[in-house]
């Protein structure tokens, strides 16, 4: 590779290098294209591909687990202001 097609990557990576960065990488680069291509060039063996199984639902029924009313009295306790059961809230919305 070039330098200037080091710079490129460079600048598109958003890091900045200096002359010597350059160099080191030019070396470096062509090292790892050289075995990247060799990579790209095994076949993996057909017997050992992973297949599919059967596929169903894996979502757990939709039902309560806790009983009603169980933590109700300990988070109203940590509520600023209450009104019977509920929280009192600063009224932010008018009706027309």
């Amino acid at each position: 590779m070039e330098k200037a097609d080091i710079l490129h990557l460079a600048r598109l990576s958003r890091i900045k290098l200096t002359d010597s960065e350059v160099e080191a990488f030019r070396n470096e680069i062509d090292s790892v294209l050289t075995y990247v291509s060799e990579i790209n060039s095994i076949t993996a063996d057909t017997a050992l591909t992973k297949k599919v199984g059967a596929r169903y639902n894996i979502f757990r029924d939709d039902v309560v687990t806790i009983a009603p009313d169980q933590y109700s009295e300990r988070l109203l306790a940590e509520a600023p202001s209450v009104k019977g059961r509920h929280l009192k809230v600063k009224k932010i919305l008018q009706a027309d």
